[in-house]
């Protein structure tokens, strides 16, 4: 996509495009996905939907993968116990999603498998609603974590991150 194209789209869309994409029922559904997954392994989930970049973000020349790890950091996902904290970021007027990992995780997944699943899911995305593509990715990272970093009765597990789904 040429330069002016994407400045284009990103100006086009912002926050109410992602507040659009996903009714207040499916954003519960989503939430209650992430609450659903995080009893089943050691990992801390954060979804993220945003429209489009600014025009600061725009101007750096930002993409979606510099995007989704300024909102690991920002968001706090690498400052977890376990260093498995995994962040789900779909930029919408990209049309691109990321999935980033945490060490914990991210050193026992090939980077081929989170290849794979991005494409999986970008498909998804494309070809179903954001609702169904953003279910479809919180299952595919919990079966990762569940695989790597299951529940255990012997480690008490607190809620580190906030399971709701971020739309900016």
């Amino acid at each position: 996509m040429n330069t002016l194209t994407r400045w284009l789209r990103h100006l086009w869309f912002d926050a109410a495009d992602s507040r659009r994409c996903l009714t207040r029922a499916g954003l519960q559904r989503l939430e209650d996905a992430v609450t659903r997954s995080e009893a089943r392994h050691l990992g801390e989930l954060r979804v993220c939907v945003e429209g489009g970049l600014d025009l600061a973000h725009l101007w750096r020349g930002v993409d979606t993968r510099d995007r989704a790890l300024d909102l690991f950091s920002q968001l706090r996902v690498w400052d977890t116990e376990h260093n498995n904290g995994v962040l789900i970021y779909l930029l919408l007027a990209d049309r691109r999603i990321e999935v980033l990992a945490d060490r914990g995780l991210a050193r026992l997944v090939p980077e081929s498998q989170w290849r794979a699943l991005v494409t999986e899911l970008s498909h998804a995305l494309r070809d179903q609603s954001v609702e169904d593509g953003l279910m479809q990715a919180i299952a595919r990272v919990c079966e990762l974590l569940r695989m790597h970093h299951p529940a255990s009765p012997q480690v008490r597990r607190a809620n580190e991150l906030p399971n709701s789904i971020m739309l900016i």
